[in-house]
């Protein structure tokens, strides 16, 4: 008598087999950030599941964040980190320390996936010109060298995908005169996949997903279409945490990404249970067109 727990991953196996064949050869962005960079366990698990997304016939691209690892460094240096609405301000000093520490990041995740088989190339937004930003605002106050992303240049990630490497994406970027500007990591990921028309954008965070009630932990939606998710933060549903989230998410879907997921990256391998299994355990936003594949209620 064959074992259960063997017949088990075969199941798990068939069940990602139309998800596989579905997606090959589409290019998937994948936000990195929160807890998922800074728990090493957790860094392992998810270098692991982007690497199995490449394997199996994905494109995957990363962009990664920095934050927590930006602000351990500008307090090693002995200055205060300070945030205007959720954006830190960024002077000239903590522009240099976050190039530098988002480029120490992006080389270490670049190692971890050659440490896998995979051929990785570490890029910044500056290289190829690819993010082109001019000078944001928080409310109309003046927060420094934080980018707002005026155009992407794919041809760099075009050229390294077609050569099959895994291209790595910090956040920074230029402007026309070629001043160097920090950009949120979020609002990268959704321009990049965006610009790349990509099938799939996954944000990792700290969150399980969207609630339909925030109070309430049971009523997590599986799969919602871009006006339910605009009706939700009309109807005040939404945490105010999630709120810039939500709005990069139908964003991204109106510039022609077909699918965004919001995913717990705290959770061991939730890119991989996201994409590969018919629930999934994030929420994942659909275009108007798109049909859901899991059609229980939420």
């Amino acid at each position: 008598m064959v074992n259960q727990k063997y017949l088990d991953k075969a199941e798990v196996l068939i069940e990602a087999l139309p998800y596989i064949q579905r997606f090959n050869r589409k290019i998937v962005v994948v936000k990195y950030g929160g807890s998922a960079m800074v728990d090493n366990e957790l860094k392992k698990n998810v270098i692991e599941d982007v690497a199995l997304l490449k394997l199996v016939g994905f494109k995957p691209i990363i962009v990664h964040g920095g934050g927590k690892e930006i602000s351990r460094w500008v307090g090693k240096v002995g200055m205060e980190p300070h945030f205007v609405n959720g954006l830190r301000v960024t002077d000239a000093e903590t522009m240099e320390v976050a190039e530098m520490v988002l480029s120490k990041v992006n080389k270490e995740l670049v190692s971890l996936v050659q440490s896998l088989g995979i051929k990785a190339v570490g890029i910044s937004g500056k290289d190829g010109g690819m993010l082109r930003v001019s000078k944001k605002t928080a409310d109309g106050e003046d927060i420094g060298f934080v980018g707002e992303i005026e155009e992407v240049a794919p041809k760099l990630l075009e050229d390294l995908l077609e050569k099959d490497f895994l291209p790595i994406v910090c956040p920074i970027g230029m402007d026309k005169d070629f001043q160097t500007y920090n950009i949120n990591a979020d609002d990268a990921a959704c321009a990049i996949a965006s610009a790349m028309n990509a099938e799939k954008l996954a944000f990792l965070t700290d969150i399980e997903g969207v609630y339909r009630d925030s109070s309430d932990p049971d009523s997590l939606i599986s799969e919602l279409h871009v006006h339910e998710a605009e009706k939700l933060i009309a109807q005040g549903n939404v945490g105010g945490g999630m709120i810039p989230k939500l709005n990069n998410c139908i964003h991204a879907i109106c510039e022609g990404v077909n699918r965004v997921h919001i995913l717990d990256g705290r959770i061991p391998h939730s890119l991989l249970l996201e994409i590969f299994t018919n629930k999934g355990i994030g929420t994942a936003i659909l275009r108007e067109d798109e049909k859901r594949y899991y059609h229980e209620n939420n």
